[in-house]
């Protein structure tokens, strides 16, 4: 019943969705003044990593032109990130899947297509986002990811619920370059070179050209271990 107050206006899911991308963006923001992130749970994103480390992530691969550059730069430096990788892009490149995992990397979930806004797909959709990706990996390495990114992060309650009855922890980030925007070497370079202990960083090897990216770690990652900070993957079991 609703006597007296008129009408239920219902907005659409993907305006509600853009509604909750913008409070988590708020909220992401705020991750930058705590002194350590919000760790998450299953039913909450991973906003930082636990003890010391910083864990580079590296979204939207596998490409062929930007993942095994990016993989040498991380050898060269003994550093172990951890990809999130989108399933048709495993798909189409099962070999540079297979490269990330021999090179001693972590490979997440980051959905099979990459759609957004993410939260607005119906809860099916979610779920088949979700497993496919998880089957397209297997097929492809033999390891069964554990933990899941939203495209975007763009989470919502349905996002969750359906991260978690997939078994896979939700992980977003803490320090975001925006590179996938190609804003310049330098303002990529700045943002990487302010992360703190515990933070999670948000990179990117698909979705366009990647060249800025590479530029930019190959000066920040040697910076960042000269400050003492270690490189490590995002932690699987929160």
């Amino acid at each position: 019943m609703n006597a007296g107050r008129g009408p239920v206006t219902r907005l659409p899911s993907h305006l509600c969705a853009q509604a909750l991308h913008y409070l988590l963006f708020a909220y992401r923001g705020g991750q930058l003044l705590r002194r350590r992130p919000t760790l998450g749970s299953h039913r909450w994103p991973a906003f930082g990593n636990p003890g010391d480390g910083i864990a580079l992530t590296i979204d939207d691969g596998p490409h062929p032109t930007w993942t095994p550059p990016m993989l040498d730069l991380l050898d060269a430096h003994g550093v172990r990130a951890t990809f999130f990788l989108i399933g048709d892009r495993v798909r189409e490149h099962p070999e540079l899947a297979r490269r990330v995992l021999a090179a001693g990397h972590l490979i997440g979930n980051h959905s099979m297509t990459h759609p957004q806004p993410f939260a607005a797909l119906p809860r099916p959709m979610l779920r088949a986002e979700i497993d496919r990706t998880q089957r397209e990996i297997e097929d492809a390495t033999g390891i069964t990811p554990r933990l899941f990114r939203a495209p975007g992060g763009n989470w919502s309650p349905a996002v969750l619920r359906t991260t978690a009855d997939s078994g896979l922890t939700p992980v977003d980030w803490t320090v975001n370059p925006s590179d996938w925007r190609s804003p310049g070497v330098e303002r990529i370079t700045r943002t990487l070179s302010r992360t703190r202990p515990g933070q999670i960083i948000l990179c990117h090897d698909g979705g366009g050209d990647r060249s800025q990216t590479l530029a930019a770690l190959t000066a920040v990652i040697p910076r960042l271990i000269g400050q003492g900070l270690r490189f490590v993957t995002v932690a699987e079991d929160r």
